[in-house]
């Protein structure tokens, strides 16, 4: 495993510990050159899965990229990167369960945005402004009555 701060091609392994949910291997790893230490998983893949754009276009799907998108809107909450985890991997089986090897993006976001729901609500109007495309403040406050959210906060 390459290391992610000096680019050397080899590290050591210190410590392997299934995950939480069991879902991956999570290894400890140490670079023999710089001395730095990292975290990395390792996990099944049980099929290869194809997003279908709305612009018809298709595209590999990108573990890491639901990762970042989750963690964007996540930025500064008090979530645990182990929920985090959880919640990506969650997600990831919904989507190799359904059967199919071309999944429409739309699901991947209502997925995203029921798995956020329950996590954390602030989480959940972020990311929903970004996928819903909030272009000013009603629309905020459409999706925070809609959402039963709005009594709530007042």
């Amino acid at each position: 495993m390459r290391c992610p701060f000096c680019g050397h091609l080899e590290s050591q392994v210190k410590d392997s510990r299934p995950s939480e949910d069991s879902a991956a291997i999570r290894r400890r790893r140490l670079c023999p050159e710089c001395g730095g230490r990292f975290t990395t998983f390792e996990r099944v893949q049980l099929r290869e899965l194809t997003i279908l754009k709305r612009s018809g276009r298709r595209a590999p799907f990108d573990r890491e990229k639901l990762v970042r998108s989750v963690s964007i809107a996540l930025r500064k909450r008090p979530v645990d990167p182990e929920r985090v985890e959880r919640l990506v991997s969650a997600i990831v089986r919904q989507l190799e369960s359904m059967g199919e090897t071309e999944i429409p993006s739309h699901v991947v976001g209502e997925l995203v945005m029921k798995a956020l729901k329950s996590l954390d609500e602030v989480a959940y109007v972020r990311y929903a402004s970004v996928y819903r495309d909030f272009r000013q403040t009603d629309d905020f406050a459409r999706f925070l009555s809609d959402e039963g959210l709005a009594d709530e906060a007042g």
